[in-house]
């Protein structure tokens, strides 16, 4: 059975991709640079959509977003990394965006979550805090699985429940990975130079 390192990978561009290491129990080493699969022992390498492009705000406002954001990461014992990737990916860090599903703002909450935070989702402060209680809360549903969190957070909980984890979807998939690899990225940026593994 072949142990597979995850590193992490976010280009420059808005493209992201992942990146994986399969070793197996000889010292052989196989790459994968898009989302991939693991079944049983072999691995299927499965590209997954890229998400739609999200209108950023312009770097002044993005500079006071991440303020934001971090405070309300700090207040609710968040790393301030993890909920400042979740709004990158949420809102491109924009105070004022509107999905076309009626989510809003940095951490795109629908009305319905707004309103049982009882957040006014148009105030950029009370929505980064509203959505960093929001993920909060799933955290301790998901006794601190980050994976089934963030899943909740884009799919929501009842998707999450009914499939017993992140459900099949491949905007879901595509969130968690993104989400996951900007982490990684953050503590064990990818090389510049293709890793080589003496024989």
């Amino acid at each position: 059975m072949g142990l597979a390192i995850a590193l992490a990978s976010l280009a420059a561009t808005a493209d992201v991709r992942a990146g994986v290491l399969e070793i197996d129990d000889s010292g052989h080493v196989r790459r994968f640079d898009s989302p991939t699969q693991f079944l049983g022992s072999a691995a299927e390498a499965r590209p997954i959509a890229p998400s739609p492009k999200i209108a950023t705000a312009p770097p002044r406002d993005r500079r006071a977003a991440v303020a934001l954001v971090d405070a309300a990461a700090t207040r609710h014992g968040l790393s301030p990394e993890l909920l400042r990737s979740i709004a990158r990916r949420e809102s491109g860090l924009n105070p004022v965006a509107r999905s076309p599903k009626g989510a809003t703002g940095l951490m795109q909450l629908m009305p319905g979550t707004a309103r049982d935070l009882g957040v006014d989702a148009r105030d950029p402060a009370a929505n980064a805090d509203g959505g960093a209680r929001y993920f909060q809360a799933l955290l301790a549903r998901y006794d601190g699985d980050i994976v089934k969190a963030l899943a909740a957070y884009n799919a929501g909980p009842r998707a999450v429940d009914r499939h017993g984890g992140p459900p099949p979807y491949a905007e879901t998939r595509a969130y968690v990975d993104a989400i996951l690899e900007r982490m990684a990225q953050s503590v064990a940026p990818r090389p510049q130079s293709p890793v080589r593994i003496a024989p």
